[in-house]
């Protein structure tokens, strides 16, 4: 019986087992150091937050692994050995497998600050790392101020899970600006606003120069580079993104670049051998897409498409149109197609930004500026429906029918209610057209024949 070797059970492993189980009998080990049983890594926020426990994150039971014949190993993999067909596992047998596949995920960088190792210096991606700050951080007795480096999705994220416990928090962020080599710049000013609102302690433009110890080597304070002002702090979390988890393949044969590199069907330049989710890098990138997407959804698909072919279908990756979703403390952040910022963004490449004069809603439509093609829209504080706007942009649809359909894709009735008409006057304005809403129409959203 052909057996198949998985190194790491998050979404894109364990998606890839599941899948496999369905397509066949073959045999399936797990093999994985973090956690034996396969966890939300979105959720870890909320455990801490005290809105559920550990276990709540586990999407299947305890019995589900063997009732679905897929062995699970903790251990964690030291090396490949690509000839032998064989992973070495720390204080483990070792493990012959006829197919391996790599979905080791992402680890928390680090730029080799002075300190960086101290205790009290942490990321936020593991369940170690949840752990790890239950230690760090119980409450604003033990941990009187925390710094975060770093202003991405993570960042914001632990920060808004420290003051949850009453914790100070002193943000920094290398850009003049929050996230805004991704967003807009209306919509990064305005999560620089709400980010302040939330009593964080926002440094714009500054980054860390080093981490100073006590005399316990606990970390005692950092050091801002640009200012040289020195901040104590009980707690320091590293959030300045990820890169994939693959040291232990440095001498395995496999090729790397800064993932592990893969062809569209995920195959890496050895035989039997794959990799997928936030480890996996493209040869080439998949038209707008990055190399590498550490998301969630992506990590699913690659799962999805993998177990097709080991099990005698060969597939593609095909991740079709961007999008993703996340929070900014309590502001919804969605983005479907590519809003790219400004100074990420081509010439040919408009942007209609509309914000609301009081709340922090807002959005930004990218379109071609010639062909007025709809490119990508990005919302802060409204919900929109995905299948519309990816068949919005499969059908290369213009700015004028989005504007005009905003109701279809009305995932909230306070957008129809509230902020529609408001958006469609506003682009009328700017654009000097004279556009009118339609409404809702249900057959278009669901395809009803």
């Amino acid at each position: 019986m052909e057996h198949i070797v998985i190194i790491g059970n998050g979404i894109a492993g364990v998606t890839a087992a599941r899948h496999i189980r369905k397509l066949s009998d073959k045999k399936i080990t797990i093999v994985s150091a973090e956690s034996k049983y396969f966890f939300s890594r979105t959720a870890l926020m909320y455990v801490y937050m005290g809105h559920m426990k550990f276990e709540h994150t586990q999407p299947y039971e305890n019995h589900f692994w063997q009732k679905n014949r897929i062995e699970l190993v903790e251990g964690r993999v030291s090396h490949v050995n690509t000839e032998q067909k064989a992973i070495q596992i720390d204080g483990a047998p070792d493990l012959n497998y006829d197919k391996l596949i790599i979905a080791t995920g992402s680890k928390p960088n680090k730029f080799g600050w002075p300190g960086q190792d101290l205790n009290g210096v942490q990321g936020l991606y593991s369940k170690q790392d949840l752990e790890l700050l239950e230690n760090n951080a119980p409450n604003n007795k033990v941990c009187k101020h925390a710094v975060i480096v770093g202003g991405g999705l993570i960042g914001i994220e632990l920060a808004e899970m420290l003051r949850t416990r009453d914790i100070p928090v002193t943000f920094l962020v290398r850009e003049t600006s929050f996230w805004n080599g991704v967003l807009p710049n209306g919509e990064s000013q305005m999560i620089n606003e709400h980010i302040q609102e939330h009593h964080i302690d926002l440094r714009l433009g500054a980054s860390l120069k080093e981490i100073k110890p006590d005399e316990n080597g606990k970390v005692k304070s950092v050091t801002i580079a640009e200012s040289g002002e020195e901040i104590e702090c009980n707690l320091v979390g590293l959030t300045a993104g990820v890169a994939p988890n693959i040291d232990f393949l440095k001498d395995s044969g496999i090729e790397l670049g800064r993932g592990v590199k893969v062809n569209r069907q995920l195959e890496t330049n050895i035989k039997d051998i794959y990799a997928i989710g936030d480890c996996a890098e493209q040869h080439v990138a998949i038209g707008n897409r990055r190399p590498i997407e550490a998301v969630w959804y992506t990590g699913r698909m690659m799962g999805e498409a993998l177990a097709q072919t080991i099990c005698e279908n060969p597939m593609e990756y095909n991740p079709g149109n961007w999008f993703n979703s996340a929070k900014f403390l309590d502001i919804e952040y969605q983005t479907y197609g590519w809003v790219f910022s400004e100074r990420s963004k081509k010439e040919t490449e408009s942007h209609f930004h509309w914000r609301h004069p009081k709340e922090k809603i807002c959005i930004t439509i990218a379109f071609h500026k010639d062909s007025e093609t709809f490119l990508g829209i990005n919302t802060f504080g409204i919900r929109l429906r995905h299948e519309v706007f990816d068949r919005w942009l499969n059908e290369k649809r213009t700015m004028g029918f989005v504007i005009e359909h905003l109701a279809d894709a009305n995932f909230d009735p306070e957008f129809y209610k509230s902020f529609e008409s408001e958006i469609i006057s506003k682009y009328n304005k700017d654009y000097g057209k004279s556009i009118t809403p339609k409404k809702k129409n249900l057959k278009r959203i669901f395809q009803i024949s």
